[in-house]
């Protein structure tokens, strides 16, 4: 019995068919999703010739020992910007083999929200080796720590999809 919703489910299908085809491998790395990105990829069968690794990274040290993300970065537009997004792709990307990565970093709540970054804000980033980087910030909004995290995973799949 599977945890994810039918659309988390199709599009995780449709990446592992789509990305099996064309001999594409992806790679993940997560903050607020702690790991239910890859956990979505690999609930398909076959999904072991298009998933290379998932990094979960939740600690600001984590994210600089396992991505290379600067700790200038972190200090300057802290773990949940769109800087910290980026950093964490690239090194998503280039410390795999996969031809695509997808990164998120953001707050899920209940707690640990701000004026400034308020709770459901996430940032998502996504780069192809070919040289394309895609961003999104999303405000999800408080609508509950599951909710936030489960929108999280849908967007980070669809972001893959689109570079593929």
């Amino acid at each position: 019995m599977t945890m994810f919703p039918a659309d988390i489910l199709a599009l995780s299908e449709k990446i592992i068919r789509e990305f099996s085809a064309a001999g594409l491998m992806v790679s993940t790395a997560e903050s607020c999703t702690g790991g239910l990105i890859a956990s979505a990829l690999t609930e398909i069968s076959g999904s072991s010739a298009v998933v290379d690794r998932g990094f979960v990274t939740y600690t600001n040290t984590a994210k600089m020992e396992m991505l290379g993300v600067h700790d200038e970065a972190l200090a300057r537009f802290g773990a949940v910007s769109e800087e910290t997004a980026r950093q964490m792709v690239h090194g998503a990307l280039f410390r795999s083999r996969a031809a695509v990565a997808v990164a998120v970093t953001g707050i899920a709540g209940p707690g640990g929200g701000s004026p400034e970054k308020p709770v459901g804000l996430v940032h998502l980033a996504a780069k192809s080796r070919r040289g394309e980087l895609l961003h999104r910030k999303m405000l999800y909004g408080d609508i509950g720590r599951e909710q936030v995290r489960l929108a999280t995973v849908a967007t980070a799949l669809e972001m893959l999809l689109s570079l593929k």
